[in-house]
C-alpha cells in the first residue's frame, strides 16, 4: 500500500459555547487552513427537540456535471428534489442504508422528490458519470450546521441544557462525540483532534478533442 493511500490529514476542532445558546465550531487541518463541507449537530440529553421538515423540498442541483451542493444537512422528513441544469441525461441513485432510491434518465425538472425519512448519511451518485458524488446527512435534531469556506458552522437558538456534539464529514475517519453543556452563563471553549481519509474520489479526465474536463 502507497504512502499516499495510508496517509490521514488531522482536522483541529475548536468549540466555543457561548451564553446566547450558539455553539461555534471551526474546522482546520494542521496547516490551519479551513475545512469546508462538514455537519455539526448537538443533540439534547435531558429533553429531545422536536424536528420540523421544510414545507418545500430542498434542491440538490446538477450542474456541470457535478451535484451542487457537495453535502446537504437536512432533517428527517425532509423532501429532496434534483432538478438537472445540464444538457445531458443523469441517472440519480443511492445504496445506502438510510435511503435507497433512484431517479431514472432525465433532464429538466424530473417530477421525483424523495423522502427521506431515516438518519444517517446517504451517499448520491449518477448511473452514467462516475465521478458525480454527493452526500445528504439526514439528522434526528433540528440543531445542525454545516461549515462554509471559512471552515465555520454555527449551531444557534440552543436551551440550557447537557448536549452531545458531533461532527461529521464524508472523509472523517473517527467519529467525534462529546458531550457539552449550554450553561445560563459564561463561555467554554473545548477543542477536538480528528483525522480525515485521504480524498478518493474519481476524478474527470480531459476530452480526447482538446475541451477541457467535462
Amino acid at each position: 500500500m502507497t504512502r499516499a493511500l495510508v496517509a490521514t490529514l488531522g482536522l483541529v476542532l475548536a468549540l466555543r459555547v457561548s451564553a446566547s445558546g450558539t455553539v461555534r465550531v471551526l474546522a482546520k487541518d494542521p496547516k490551519g487552513a479551513p475545512v469546508a463541507d462538514a455537519v455539526a449537530f448537538v443533540e439534547a440529553l435531558d429533553a429531545p427537540a422536536p424536528v420540523h421538515p421544510p414545507a418545500d423540498p430542498v434542491a440538490i442541483v446538477q450542474k456541470d456535471q457535478e451535484f451542487v451542493p457537495y453535502v446537504t444537512p437536512i432533517v428527517v422528513g425532509t423532501r429532496v428534489s434534483f432538478p438537472n441544469k445540464d444538457t445531458v441525461q443523469h441517472h440519480v441513485y443511492s445504496v445506502s442504508p438510510a435511503k435507497k432510491f433512484e431517479i431514472p434518465l432525465y433532464i429538466g425538472e424530473s417530477s421525483a422528490t424523495i423522502l427521506f425519512d431515516r438518519p444517517g448519511p446517504v451517499t448520491l451518485g449518477c448511473n452514467i458519470h462516475d465521478w458525480m458524488v454527493a452526500y445528504v446527512y439526514v439528522l434526528a435534531t433540528p440543531y445542525f450546521a454545516k461549515t462554509g469556506a471559512d471552515g465555520v458552522a454555527d449551531i444557534a437558538g440552543l436551551p440550557p441544557g447537557r448536549y452531545t456534539l458531533e461532527l461529521w464529514h464524508p472523509r472523517l475517519a473517527a467519529r467525534v462525540d462529546r458531550q457539552i453543556t449550554i450553561e445560563a452563563s459564561g463561555d467554554t471553549v473545548q477543542e477536538v483532534s480528528v483525522t480525515l481519509r485521504p480524498d478518493r474520489r474519481i476524478r474527470r479526465a480531459p476530452e480526447s478533442d482538446g475541451a477541457g474536463y467535462r
